[in-house]
């Protein structure tokens, strides 16, 4: 019996579910930890509205407040930077890709 296996990446993930937004990034890390608005919104130390305007897309973050919740949590600064300036260009109807690198 031979099996077929199939690469499975950020391709594939987006043509099933849409393109990754900040809003879509940060319920689904919320979930993943298993934990409720108010337990995420005392971690971050912001309201519990405005974690759920985050999560649901009714407000995009500024990139400095990306990076602070990126160190916040301990993951890459550019991900998270990257997430909001792309949704704010998409917000804006500029159908431009954003890719942010280091400056070294």
């Amino acid at each position: 019996m031979t099996t077929k296996t199939q690469n499975f990446g950020l391709k594939e993930i987006t043509d099933l579910y849409g393109e990754i937004t900040f809003a879509s990034a940060l319920n689904s890390l919320r979930l993943s930890e298993e934990k409720t608005l108010k337990e995420y919104s005392d971690f971050l130390g912001i309201s519990i509205q405005r974690l759920s305007d985050l999560e649901k897309g009714r407000r995009i973050p500024s990139p400095s407040w990306a990076r602070d919740f990126a160190l916040k949590i301990g993951h890459p600064i550019l991900y998270w930077i990257e997430l909001s300036l792309q949704d704010k260009l998409r917000s804006e109807n500029i159908n431009l890709k954003v890719t942010v690198t280091s400056k070294t």
